[in-house]
């Protein structure tokens, strides 16, 4: 095995370590919010695929969605007192799923427009070269 399949290794093996403690804490203490819970899920999902670019490994695509809406979910579930005022005759967790597929629908455009764009750029790059 290479060093750059230990270090991955390694940084998965780390993600998932602090992600079990975190979900144990978050279970075991009653006082710790559960939206401290989606925000931290979401900032480990998104620390290991930062420090995977930071040592120029490919990063996962799937971490950095679940990531961001994972994180946009603990945000959500903070601003419940907000959303009640925002929202007052509906069930929130309705309003927070519907919140989070939009979200997921927009990461998911931004990406299809992204690598149209990038392909565009190929296509130019390529053309000048001839």
């Amino acid at each position: 095995m290479d060093n750059t399949q230990i270090l991955n290794r390694n940084i998965e093996r780390v993600g998932w370590g602090l992600l079990a403690i975190l979900w144990g804490t978050t279970l075991l203490l009653d006082f710790v919010p559960f939206s401290a819970g989606l925000i931290g899920t979401g900032l480990i999902l998104l620390g290991a695929n930062t420090i995977r670019r930071l040592n120029q490994l490919p990063t996962r695509s799937d971490n950095t969605v679940l990531g961001i809406l994972i994180l946009a979910w603990g945000g959500l579930e903070l601003g419940r007192p907000w959303l009640r005022q925002l929202f007052p005759s509906t069930d929130l967790d309705w309003v927070i799923f519907a919140i989070l597929l939009i979200g997921w629908g927009i990461i998911l455009l931004a990406r299809v427009l992204l690598a149209a764009r990038g392909k565009q750029i190929d296509t130019l790059a390529n053309s000048h070269a001839g």
